[in-house]
């Protein structure tokens, strides 16, 4: 005997039958192909004081603003890009991406003044958004686990070239300068274009989802039952805006550490090394290659308690690079800061994917790139008046204490409501 859900659920089972979708090949596909268009976006950046003295700025004064330029435009022009995407067609986007990112390392390369290469930089910004542009893809073709999973592995493929793109731009500076570098890096972007153009088209339109009770297979085939209050299977305005604080918050409490991390640890560690420096700089982001999958085995199902211990955890090891005085005593605090840093990704992501159920992926995911990107203007702006006015400590205690704020907000009462998950077709509230 049927009873009334049935027919919903049956039709639920259909539309994901016909439903065009993507396998874990090309899911990889699309994680790699960002991972080798991010080398000279992420590698070459810190080299910017070698780079503007052979375009006359021999005191690279403007190093500090160039070195945000991409990072606003990319702000900018995110949600834009992102509606676009929903528009028409997530993949034409997504190779728009690769392809301005083409352009402007092309430009950035043979730039011959700085007016020059900061019209490249901007352009970066204006045209690349590769990695808002790949989830948006993601977001159309997969949902629920699936999506989350992706993402997780798309914030390992960001880490992985934060940490490797460096360290290859480095070993090839004696033969090829970090400036001409940027003409030589453009064919890995063109290079992910033409993989990714084998890549088949996620649907342009979402089906909404059933209003009242849906089965959603689990990786291993078994049905789940999930229900949902919202009859339009929409993300809730208040829990979007909870998801873009989150998201603004961890940015802004992580990256302002990265600018004067080296000034801190000379300043803590006289003698250290540029290379011990550096794999200080990496040990965070290490963390999560290593342990990003089994925590989000761990907490995909309770990403309110995980984002809350990410915070706990980032705002620990932020207070304890105040406090080092030894290299042993740097490399734990920077593997609690990893820890957190590894806790807030996995569970933003898993909060990511369920907020795109129901929603058009690439304007949530141009929203989500925008906030992240503020995020990472305002942390660069504070760290420069921090050190400036107090020294390389400040930094990190100004990002202590806005991770301190965020554990306290979602340890408040009425916030787990807000952002609690459950197994639904709707953004947890």
């Amino acid at each position: 005997m049927k009873t009334a859900t049935s027919p919903r659920i049956e039709a639920a089972a259909v539309e994901t039958k016909v439903r065009p979708g993507i396998g874990r090949r090309q899911v990889y596909a699309v994680a790699g192909c960002y991972f080798v268009a991010s080398f000279a976006a992420l590698g070459l950046p810190p080299y910017l004081t070698e780079i503007l003295p052979e375009l006359g700025d021999g005191a690279a004064r403007w190093a500090g603003l160039l070195y945000i330029v991409p990072t606003i435009f990319g702000a900018i022009g995110a949600p834009l890009w992102g509606r676009l995407a929903d528009r028409f067609g997530r993949k034409r986007l997504l190779l728009r991406a690769q392809l301005g990112l083409a352009a402007a390392f092309l430009l950035a390369g043979w730039a011959d003044s700085i007016g020059t290469f900061a019209t490249a930089l901007v352009i970066q910004g204006v045209l690349g958004g590769t990695f808002a542009a790949s989830n948006g893809y993601l977001g159309a073709a997969l949902e629920g686990h699936a999506l989350s999973r992706a993402l997780t592995l798309m914030q390992g493929s960001a880490r992985a070239a934060l940490v490797c793109a460096p360290i290859v731009v480095g070993a090839l500076t004696p033969w090829l300068s970090p400036h001409r570098q940027y003409a030589l890096l453009a064919v890995l972007p063109l290079a992910a274009a033409a993989m990714l153009a084998a890549l088949p088209e996620p649907p342009r339109s979402r089906p909404a989802p059933p209003q009242a009770t849906t089965a959603e297979a689990e990786a291993d085939g078994t049905p789940v039952v999930e229900a949902t209050a919202e009859p339009s299977g929409r993300a809730p305005a208040a829990s979007l805006r909870a998801l873009y604080a989150i998201e603004f918050a961890f940015v802004f409490s992580t990256v302002i550490s990265f600018p004067y991390l080296i000034s801190l640890i000379k300043e803590r560690i006289p003698g250290t090394g540029p290379m011990v420096s550096g794999i200080l700089f990496a040990l965070p982001h290490m963390c999560y290659l290593i342990a990003a999958i089994p925590v989000h085995s761990l907490f995909r199902g309770r990403p309110r308690l995980g984002i809350a211990l990410g915070f706990g955890c980032i705002a620990l090891g932020l207070a304890g690079h105040g406090i080092v005085g030894s290299l042993t005593s740097f490399v734990a605090v920077r593997l609690v800061l990893g820890a957190g840093l590894t806790l807030g990704l996995v569970c933003m992501s898993v909060l990511a994917a369920d907020c795109a159920k129901g929603r058009a992926p690439g304007g949530l995911f141009g929203s989500i790139e925008f906030f992240s990107k503020a995020g990472a203007v305002a942390a660069g702006v504070a760290a420069a008046a921090g050190n400036d006015w107090f020294g390389p400590t400040a930094p990190v205690l100004t990002g202590t204490a806005i991770a301190l704020v965020t554990v306290l907000a979602t340890a408040l009462p009425r916030l787990p409501r807000t952002l609690r998950t459950r197994r639904s077709l709707r953004c947890p509230r």
